[in-house]
């Protein structure tokens, strides 16, 4: 990858039950395209032209689990994505209501996990690093 060349920015939530002493984070597992089925990650989704990536997480949470949310921190940097993306990841709480896996949106099952419990999924590969960085910053 050359300096010029643009990733795509993908815009996430870690869903959490609390925002200054998160104890669980929510994952979804893709149902497709089919080299991800069956793949937990962290809801979200590209960042549109013109959009924020704030603003993204919050339309991709919506269209992916049907909730709102209020955004807190991000969490790290941006995490890779491959070669040719990036990820922008951010606490996140639900408004009322409670999230539901989208099937139109490529997810099958949603998951709260504890940090007891975080490595019991199988993650994308991508996102193996910030699971780890997660364990260290859940309460048990």
């Amino acid at each position: 990858m050359t300096s010029a060349t643009v990733r795509v920015r993908v815009a996430a939530v870690a869903l959490v039950d609390d925002l200054t002493r998160p104890t669980r984070v929510l994952a979804a597992r893709r149902s497709a395209p089919p080299a991800l089925a069956g793949g937990w990650e962290f809801p979200g989704g590209k960042v549109e032209p013109g959009e924020t990536p704030q603003d993204a997480a919050v339309r991709e949470t919506l269209e992916e689990l049907g909730v709102r949310v209020r955004l807190g921190e991000r969490v790290g940097g941006a995490w890779p994505l491959g070669e040719d993306a990036e990820m922008l990841l951010w606490w996140a709480v639900a408004l009322p209501g409670e999230p539901e896996p989208s099937p139109v949106q490529d997810h099958d099952a949603l998951r709260w996990l504890t940090v007891a419990d975080l490595h019991d999924v199988p993650w994308l590969v991508n996102d193996l690093p910030v699971v780890s960085h997660l364990s260290g910053l859940l309460r048990g």
